[in-house]
């Protein structure tokens, strides 16, 4: 019996492996920048997941009165668009084609190493400042329900005057939609403001997903802290051990934005006016709230793995318990058994008619009274 829920037990963990505690993904943490070698500064090449579909151009342009949308087959189209009086934001999904990147850095006079960061996603979070432009590298993160994984993209903003670029490492869509909702509807101040207000908008909007992923996280680790009170097994190890992997991509995403956030808000720069920084000063709030519930999951994570392994040794020292005590049981049934199994030539009890049933009276006695003991002093 013992042995056929083992058989269940582990095709249960097998039947689950893939799902559950998939391979250690390591090119969600770098990719290789083997290609780069021995090149002079300022070579665009793309660094990241190998893409062969098109990349996706689109554009809004507003005022505080219209808002005009639409998708481009070529990024030229876009230049013609710019003007002095309205707002332009070009949004490009992938930056595996570096002739776009090429050309959008020539038309709006991006210095040679920005272009370069663009196209490698390995960028670590941070903000850059130019002459007439400000540029901020970020991790927009999606949680994938299928493999239980999160899925890190890197979103470039650059912004200046009447002209903000997006450029998105994939091609799967974003978070964006809220803003682009406001801007067609024309509600609130975000038509009314600068490029600065637009940049405030998109990055809150990334951060604010952060906190739906927080969310199922602190779903995940109240489910597994039941499971791990009340019945823990190899599986919740899997899944805390999961859990503190993905709470580690969250933290590497999330720690570096306090200080893009703080510097951005603190910046004087005719570009960032000073109402956006007021709700820079929000986001950064966000920011830290982010960082301390991140921090906050990773201790009560390594609470619980050091709990599961107790729980298990615990589990450990009642089976030997229950062993030794089971074998300290039949010592006396096999001290009897031993003195009647010895070959002496004179033996009267051997001669003695009841002797077999009261030898096993006697053994069968020994054996209640040494396990009654036992359940007394709660050995077993």
């Amino acid at each position: 019996m013992l042995l056929l829920s083992f058989k269940n037990m582990h095709a249960k963990l097998k039947t689950l492996k893939g799902k559950l505690s998939p391979k250690l993904n390591l090119s969600r943490f770098f990719k290789k920048r083997s290609k780069k070698a021995g090149l002079p500064p300022g070579s665009i090449v793309h660094i990241g997941d190998k893409i062969t579909e098109k990349i996706g151009i689109s554009l809004i342009k507003y005022g505080d009165n219209f808002c005009e949308e639409k998708k481009i087959e070529n990024i030229e189209e876009s230049f013609k668009e710019k003007d002095d009086i309205s707002i332009l934001w070009i949004n490009i999904e992938g930056i595996h084609d570096t002739s776009i990147i090429e050309k959008t850095g020539t038309f709006f006079n991006l210095h040679p190493l920005l272009q370069e960061d663009i196209a490698n996603s390995q960028q670590r979070p941070k903000i850059d400042e130019y002459a007439d432009s400000f540029s901020l590298f970020l991790k927009m993160l999606t949680y994938n329900d299928d493999n239980n994984q999160l899925q890190s993209e890197q979103i470039t903003l650059i912004f200046g005057k009447n002209f903000l670029i997006t450029f998105q490492e994939g091609l799967k869509g974003d978070v964006f939609e809220t803003v682009r909702a406001r801007l067609r509807s024309g509600k609130g101040k975000i038509r009314k403001r600068g490029t600065d207000y637009l940049a405030y908008a998109l990055v809150d909007a990334i951060i604010d997903n952060y906190f739906e992923i927080l969310e199922k996280f602190g779903d995940e680790i109240e489910i597994l802290e039941d499971e791990l009170m009340q019945n823990p097994s190899p599986y919740t190890m899997q899944e805390i051990h999961i859990l503190k992997r993905e709470i580690l991509l969250l933290r590497k995403s999330a720690w570096p934005l306090r200080e893009v956030i703080n510097h951005l808000q603190k910046e004087e720069n005719p570009l960032i006016n000073e109402l956006t920084k007021i709700y820079l000063r929000d986001v950064y709030d966000h920011t830290i709230q982010i960082i301390d519930t991140v921090e906050t999951f990773r201790d009560i994570l390594s609470e619980m793995f050091d709990i599961y392994l107790s729980s298990v040794s615990n589990k450990l020292n009642e089976t030997m318990k229950f062993l030794t005590a089971l074998s300290t049981i039949f010592i006396p049934v096999t001290f009897l058994v031993g003195v009647y199994g010895m070959n002496f030539k004179f033996m009267p009890e051997l001669e003695m008619k009841w002797t077999y049933p009261a030898l096993w009276v006697i053994m069968i006695t020994a054996s209640i009274v040494t396990y009654l003991y036992f359940r007394k002093k709660n050995f077993i």
